[in-house]
């Protein structure tokens, strides 16, 4: 295409996409997100570009409040360690502790200093004062109990489901020990020492105790599971359910162990998809108790393949809301968020040939689009992929409008 003909495509695919986007932009609510999707989805995820905008929580917090008045959602499911958000949703379920211990234990990944997700867990407890336990919100991290600089030991999962099959089935049905467990965990600094990310050798996941930890985790889970009758009649609803978790947790992160411990070329991608497979079998499980509001990175929600680049090696994956789309299909709908500027990180007014910058044209602060209007606006050529100065910040992909429900736009996003 010529230049001439580029500039002249250019303009009419801007004032075509500036036209769909004015007549489809309209107020952040409840209601209108609900008028872009073919029913109410059991899982609605909203995703951010990036982490610690404040601003953007608060929407998320403004669209749950919604959700729970008008149209009956329940539970939300943050980015956060499932095992740790168990603290959190005491709290918000029935008091136990205080807010600022569950800011403090109930979150990973440093989200517990938040401002606005302490304002959702002060709003959620409220709400759930004096009412019934069937009416009451629920609050659950979805992550695995994993952290950039590694992940945590199998010790609290694994004690968890063996302490739960003890008090519950025969004696003689147990694979093992509590005793043989704490021996063959040995000391929890082992597991979760920061330089096995970097050096499989420096990792313990495929020790003779790991693998036969492996092989037990396994058992354990299989005996939850072919004892599934017995156990749900003898189990109060939320002992069950937080068995599974436990059983869950235990066999996803001594595999994700196993792989840290790997040399081969395709560590990182069994790594990141380990995760995401961990992700979406907490996401199913909470889908299973009714309709919930799912915040958490755009890339892990998004229904398009992952992929990245570390070390100039590529990798490719699976993302969590892809797996959990592909078993859900209507029943889970994703909304993208899509950001102008966070200009103290140097992210500043996006480029008008950019998805971003056809967003950031428009008057209004805050507003939301639907993404396949403007996909089907766009035709075959897509507008520039953003780049972002700032590695911390993950423009939208335009390739990605098609599968996607619709596009959460913030024009400008102030620090902390």
């Amino acid at each position: 295409m010529s230049r001439v003909s580029l500039n002249v495509w250019f303009n009419d695919t801007v004032e075509g996409m500036t036209a769909a986007i004015r007549d489809t932009a309209q107020v952040v609510d409840a209601a209108t997100v609900m008028g872009l999707l073919p029913a109410r989805p059991r899982l609605l995820a909203m995703g951010e570009p990036t982490h610690g905008v404040d601003g953007l929580l608060d929407l998320r917090n403004d669209l749950f409040r919604q959700l729970v008045e008008q149209e009956g959602y329940r539970t939300i499911a943050i980015e956060s360690d499932c095992l740790m958000g168990l603290v959190t949703d005491d709290y918000v379920t029935s008091g136990a502790g205080t807010l600022d211990e569950a800011m403090e234990r109930g979150f990973s990944h440093g989200f517990g200093a938040s401002a606005a997700n302490r304002e959702l867990v002060r709003w959620m407890r409220a709400y759930n004062n004096g009412r019934p336990r069937s009416e009451r919100l629920r609050f659950a991290g979805f992550d695995g109990p994993l952290e950039i600089t590694g992940a945590a030991s199998p010790r609290q999962a694994l004690t968890a489901l063996h302490a739960y099959l003890t008090a519950r089935v025969d004696a003689d049905l147990l694979p093992c020990t509590a005793e043989t467990l704490d021996r063959l965990l040995g000391a929890d600094d082992r597991w979760t020492n920061p330089a096995a990310m970097m050096d499989p050798s420096q990792s313990v996941g495929q020790t003779p105790e790991a693998t036969q930890l492996r092989l037990l985790a396994d058992d354990l889970a299989a005996l939850l599971d072919t004892h599934t009758p017995h156990l749900i009649a003898a189990s109060a609803p939320d002992d069950w359910e937080r068995a599974r978790l436990h059983g869950r947790t235990a066999t996803g992160l001594l595999r994700y162990h196993f792989w840290m411990a790997d040399t081969s070329p395709g560590r990182m991608a069994w790594l990141l998809g380990v995760r995401a497979s961990m992700m979406a079998a907490n996401l199913l499980a909470i889908a299973e108790r009714g309709p919930a509001l799912v915040y958490a990175h755009n890339g892990h929600l998004q229904r398009n393949r992952s992929s990245m680049r570390l070390g100039g090696l590529p990798l490719e994956w699976w993302s969590a809301g892809a797996i959990v789309s592909a078993h859900l299909g209507e029943e889970y709908a994703f909304l993208a968020t899509a950001l102008g500027t966070i200009r103290h990180h140097d992210v500043d007014t996006p480029p008008p040939d950019t998805i971003e910058g056809l967003l950031y044209a428009l008057p209004e602060d805050r507003y939301v689009v639907d993404a396949r209007r403007l996909a089907a606006a766009l035709g075959d050529v897509p507008p520039t992929l953003r780049v972002s100065p700032w590695f911390g910040y993950a423009p939208l992909d335009p390739t990605h409008l098609a599968r996607t429900d619709g596009i959460m736009f913030v024009k400008d996003a102030s620090p902390r």
